[in-house]
């Protein structure tokens, strides 16, 4: 990779391709923990864990989750879905003792809660779904209403380690529980974007695609807003049962939805399929996706359509490519990044489209 690409603003960088014998395919969940790695290798259908970050361009995982070992990559694992497989895993979050993953297409969320030693260790614990080998959307299959216990491609998850947030993107909402499910199937108890657990309409002023939830200590909550080409920020997570979003990033008011704010290239401002967001000291880091690189805000926008203060993954806010040079592929520069982390002043990034991770020191 041609780190120049990243831009200023981050310094020593290098990419992490996974195992050497099968890397990673299209890893679009990632996430950091008690010096532990997590990738959610999505296009190989498993999770990866590594106890320490790799600082090599290969290094073989101490766990994958999803497959019985290492060569195997299949839609649950070549076979039904169980307490052992996975199918399109997304989301993940982790304390470095407790794990939570976003089992996408199987639509639940399995929960660990002992960090897996074993590679195809059973979760302890699935959301979403009455028993392990049920895996249909909101139960009873696609056209059936929601409910407070049933979950529809759920690509987002967080947690604060007694609370957990769904992103249950295939509904438009997002299912608040108070305490991490201990038990299947269990009832959420509060549904943000939705009057109630079992509408499935949506009005413009409503997360209507969330594909990641964060909050912070501050009790700051951003949710990528997906469809809407946008980030939307409560300034108390817990008025967002109840009311819209404080800030609009990406987007002028609550009824604007243009792609680059339906320029022809980005700005400052605008945003274009952003999957994800990450609070970093006093600040925001937005992951926009679809112009393949992050938006830096040096403090958490007050005000709708906030300019942002730095840019990595591109030279400069009105660069429009994905890549620095198509002619030559996509290697040179990010391409569609999915998800990001950081730990200390390291910023972890999925670099989804190129099947590797980006990582890199930032400057701020």
């Amino acid at each position: 990779m041609n780190f120049e690409t990243l831009g200023p603003n981050v310094s020593n960088s290098y990419i992490f391709k996974g195992s050497e014998q099968t890397p990673f395919l299209a890893p679009r969940g990632v996430f950091v923990a008690n010096g532990h790695l997590f990738v959610s290798d999505t296009g190989r259908n498993r999770v990866f864990i590594w106890k320490t970050l790799p600082t090599t361009e290969y290094q073989e995982p101490d766990v994958v989750l999803g497959q019985t070992d290492m060569e195997e990559t299949g839609r649950n694992s070549g076979g039904l879905a169980s307490e052992h497989t996975l199918h399109y895993p997304s989301g993940i979050w982790s304390d470095g003792n407790l794990l939570i993953v976003g089992d996408a297409w199987n639509h639940r969320v399995l929960i660990w809660h002992t960090l897996p030693t074993k590679n195809g260790q059973a979760a302890d614990v699935v959301v979403g779904q009455p028993d392990f080998v049920s895996n249909q959307p909101n139960v009873a299959g696609i056209g059936n209403d929601p409910s407070a216990r049933s979950l529809n491609w759920p690509y987002g998850v967080f947690s604060d380690g007694t609370r957990l947030w769904i992103a249950d993107t295939g509904n438009r909402r997002i299912l608040f529980y108070h305490d991490i499910p201990k038990t299947n199937y269990k009832t959420a108890d509060k549904v943000i974007g939705k009057p109630d657990f079992t509408t499935r309409d949506y009005e413009n002023h409503e997360p209507i695609w969330p594909y990641s939830v964060k909050v912070n200590a501050n009790k700051q909550m951003v949710v990528a807003d997906t469809q809407f080409y946008r980030n939307l920020v409560w300034n108390n997570a817990e008025e967002a049962f109840s009311k819209p979003a404080d800030v609009i990033v990406g987007q002028a008011d609550f009824d604007a939805c243009g792609q680059n704010q339906f320029g022809l290239f980005p700005n400052a401002r605008s945003l274009n399929w952003t999957y994800d967001a990450c609070f970093y000291k006093g600040g925001l880091l937005v992951n926009d996706t679809g112009n393949s690189r992050i938006l830096w805000f040096e403090s958490i926008p007050k005000t709708h359509n906030a300019e942002a203060t730095a840019v990595i993954g591109k030279r400069d806010f009105k660069t429009g490519s994905e890549n620095k040079d198509t002619l030559h592929g996509t290697s040179s520069s990010l391409y569609w990044p999915f998800s990001i982390c950081t730990q200390g002043n390291k910023l972890i990034i999925a670099d989804t489209g190129n099947h590797r991770l980006v990582l890199t020191n930032l400057k701020f």
